[in-house]
């Protein structure tokens, strides 16, 4: 059972899904912000949820756990709401925590009240997973700092009041707050991806920028993006396990409704072992996530590899529940536009974006080596 204040968030969250859902194929099957989603978004005063109560939000600073308990809802229900209402806080953290007091008034009221969409140009063409490899930069001319580069499959691009830019400034690397409308700024169409998706390459040619609009200190870039992570990784992991569960409850309810052999067909043992089996791995999954976004709050820091571990196992376990729910459904789950169809094909990019598996593991290998063998050496130590 969620203790308050949780259990409430979760009950505004579904009430929320459940205006969204009469529209929500319709929502997901766009590249663009569905604007009814908006509109019921910003109704229900959740994304003030990503901002601290200083600017209008809900908790004194930015709550992990609420913030998994509102996505684990909104996603078993439309991936559009679900981003919509994620990348408000990845999209404006970092002025949350290292923003001057102009940006803070600025922006993060109209962020609570989803007035302006956020974004966070961190992707390039050659740069992934390796965001030390970005090339666009800001470089010093005639005492005026100017932003060039080209930023690729970044999230709510088009539709965004700014961006947070991550940029290469000297022999380091910062964040740069820059307003959509900024001469020299364009953006142009990502390639369509399985799972629809607001994407958007983001060219910067020549823009210039004031010392006002870097938000924290000069080079103080890669850790802000890493703060960033700290807090809304684990989130990632919420989203896979609402995803899994709406693609369970597809499958219950279908298994329970349709019979083969004289039987439903969750009383045939293939199908049993599926359901039984994708339902414990939520559970496990679930509770990891909670457990490490609790853990995230009093030390986001300290806690990026166990954020990394709730987003890789919830993504994983997202991708074989609902392979399996579309196998126990036979035909009925190949249905163009059905919800379990959209789910799979959500399920898909999850393991994929802010960390791809792979490139998690070694992460949390690291992390694993250096825990027991700091262990180890304590023990040897006491002895």
């Amino acid at each position: 059972m969620l203790p308050e204040p949780y259990a409430g968030l979760r009950d505004e969250a579904r009430e929320l899904a459940m205006k969204v859902e009469p529209f929500a194929t319709e929502a997901d099957a766009i590249s663009t912000v569905h604007p009814e989603v908006h509109r019921l978004l910003a109704e229900s005063r959740l994304s003030a949820l990503l901002v601290p109560g200083a600017y209008g939000g809900r908790f004194d600073a930015v709550d992990p756990l609420a913030v998994c308990v509102v996505r684990e809802a909104l996603m078993a229900t439309s991936g559009n709401l679900d981003a919509l209402f994620a990348l408000q806080g990845i999209g404006s953290f970092a002025i949350s925590v290292a923003g001057s007091e102009q940006q803070r008034a600025r922006w993060l009221g109209r962020i609570a009240s989803a007035e302006v969409l956020a974004a966070l140009a961190l992707t390039e063409p050659e740069a992934g997973s390796d965001i030390r490899a970005v090339s666009t930069a800001v470089s010093d001319q005639d005492d005026r700092l100017v932003l060039n580069g080209q930023k690729s499959f970044i999230s709510n691009a088009g539709a965004a009041g700014f961006f947070t830019v991550f940029a290469r400034e000297r022999e380091a690397f910062s964040l740069f707050l820059v307003p959509a409308d900024a001469p020299g700024l364009t953006v142009r169409p990502s390639p369509e991806i399985i799972a629809p998706h607001v994407l958007g390459e983001v060219d910067f040619n020549g823009v210039v920028l004031d010392e006002s609009d870097r938000i924290g200190d000069a080079g103080a870039g890669f850790a802000l993006v890493m703060a960033t992570l700290c807090i809304f990784r684990v989130s990632v992991a919420a989203a896979a396990v609402g995803l899994a569960q709406a693609a369970l409850e597809e499958a219950v309810r279908h298994t329970a409704s349709r019979e083969q052999f004289g039987r439903p067909l969750y009383r045939l043992g293939p199908v049993a072992e599926r359901l039984a089996d994708s339902w414990g791995e939520i559970e496990a999954a679930r509770l990891l996530t909670y457990r490490v976004a609790e853990l995230a709050r009093a030390d986001p820091e300290g806690t990026l590899h166990l954020s990394s571990m709730a987003k890789l196992v919830a993504s994983e376990t997202a991708g074989r529940v609902v392979d399996r729910c579309v196998q126990v459904m036979g035909r009925f789950g190949l249905i163009r536009q059905s919800k379990i169809e959209r789910l799979y094909r959500m399920a898909r990019p999850m393991r994929i974006y802010e960390g791809a598996s792979e490139a998690l593991r070694p992460g949390i290998a690291r992390a694993l080596v250096t825990e027991l063998t700091d262990l180890s050496q304590e023990g040897t130590s006491a002895s």
